[in-house]
């Protein structure tokens, strides 16, 4: 009893006092802009830089390895990440890691010589898509050239992901270069 007497007390205590309903502050005539996101806080996305957002990691790399992660799944990982290769016949992999996704989807890679801007008619010189299963974390992208080797030079790979590729579905760029080997002679075939 003394303990409702007690509560009894505190709310009318409570109902008493200046802390009411009708005496919040109220800001009046506020301009529409200072409830927006400024501008001025936020980055555009830059779609020529390599992929963000949905993707943890991504890397250009020599090979991939796979390996049993902490929760029992393949992890792919990649071997001699870099961003420049020797010309000749081995393939340019791409290895990327991803942020949690709640639907299947792929990632493609489409990769044009650096003077050109992959626009409509531009020379496609290897491609490869993944297909991204709901419980994938980690994936890959294989580049082989069309021509049976790369050639010296700047190149230019638009990640999309979705389900086919699209202005809307390009995520990002990725850069590599191939220099011509040392010695000019092919290092797939002195293997």
């Amino acid at each position: 009893m003394q303990v409702l007497g007690v509560l009894v007390c505190l709310i009318v205590l409570l109902s008493d006092s200046s802390l009411g309903a009708e005496d919040l502050p109220l800001t009046h005539n506020v301009p529409i802009p200072d409830f927006q996101n400024r501008t001025e806080s936020t980055k555009p996305y830059n779609f020529d830089a390599p992929p963000e957002g949905m993707f943890r990691r991504i890397v250009l790399a020599e090979g991939f390895d796979e390996e049993l992660g902490f929760q029992r799944t393949h992890e792919i990982v990649p071997v001699k990440p870099t961003e420049q290769f020797l010309a000749g016949t081995k393939p340019v992999f791409i290895v990327f890691e991803l942020h949690q996704h709640y639907q299947s989807f792929q990632v493609f890679g489409r990769c044009y010589p650096e003077p050109d801007t992959g626009a409509a008619g531009q020379q496609v010189v290897a491609e490869d898509a993944m297909y991204i299963a709901l419980e994938d974390q980690t994936g890959y992208l294989t580049l082989l050239p069309k021509e049976g080797r790369w050639n010296p030079g700047r190149y230019k790979v638009e990640i999309h992901a979705g389900e086919q590729v699209n202005d809307m579905s390009l995520m990002g760029t990725m850069r590599f270069t191939v220099s011509a080997s040392p010695d000019g002679s092919d290092p797939a075939k002195t293997h």
